[in-house]
């Protein structure tokens, strides 16, 4: 069963690193066999009800599936080692699932001509998705997308979570990986009303979802995480603000 345990969560995070690169082709329109803006734009009306349900559907399962009380209850059903790599092995399946049935809307809401603010709009996108990557790596990336779960059940080893520290990023801003996200998604010489849509409801559930995580996570670490959440702004660095030279502090995406 260990081993079992720990091909599953090889597996999930396989399944997740496959649609995290897919869905960069996806919103920045790049040579996938289906983006955001591809294809024929169908009747207005069935574009925008079954979008939102995508989009919604996403934001519902990884909302839900990250509350304390919802892990309680999950994990007499779902062995604890495998928790979290259940929970990226559904939500990259959501992903897949928004990048096959997404359905384009056609009009511009902008379409920048000047060659040098297109280039600096295609650096920003990549400069999003660097952040959302390299973020994962200041806390723990492998204890993020379960494989440290199940590779220590598979050593027999006892879980532990992992020590308060702010590193990099993380001394600018609370949630580093929502910033790079939110730079990603609005970073686009081209926004259509169908990229519109996207950027503005994973925007609007970026907000919502940090709002419930940070909730949880001020019960968990009480006064540290208080403290740390005084001395570091959310997402957006604050202008001539030096970083935070926070000892035994949690990242606020450190646990999920």
């Amino acid at each position: 069963m260990k081993v079992i345990g720990f091909l599953y969560g090889v597996i999930s995070y396989v399944v997740f690193l496959a649609s995290f690169l897919y869905a960069i082709g996806f919103v920045g329109n790049l040579p996938v066999p289906k983006s955001i803006d591809s294809g024929p734009a169908g009747p207005l009306g069935e574009a925008l009800l079954v979008n939102v349900l995508l989009l919604g559907l996403f934001a519902i399962q990884h909302s839900v599936m990250a509350r304390p009380a919802f892990k309680t209850w999950w994990t007499k059903i779902v062995p604890k080692p495998v928790e979290r790599s259940t929970y990226v092995l559904i939500a990259s399946l959501l992903l897949a699932l928004i990048c096959w049935q997404w359905r384009p809307i056609a009009g511009d809401v902008w379409n920048v001509d000047n060659g040098v603010a297109r280039v600096g709009l295609n650096v920003l996108f990549w400069t999003g998705w660097v952040i959302v990557l390299t973020a994962t790596f200041m806390i723990n990336h492998f204890d993020l997308f379960g494989l440290r779960q199940v590779y220590l059940r598979l050593q027999s080893a006892q879980y532990t979570h992992l020590p308060f520290q702010t590193t990099a990023f993380y001394k600018f801003v609370r949630h580093p990986i929502m910033l790079g996200f939110l730079i990603a998604f609005w970073a686009t010489p081209h926004m259509t009303l169908g990229h519109l849509l996207f950027s503005i409801a994973t925007t609007g559930y970026i907000f919502i979802g940090v709002f419930f995580e940070e909730r949880d996570l001020a019960r968990f670490h009480g006064a540290d995480f208080e403290r740390y959440r005084k001395e570091v702004p959310m997402i957006f660095p604050a202008p001539g603000r030096k970083a935070a030279e926070i000892s035994d502090q949690p990242p606020a995406e450190s646990v999920r």
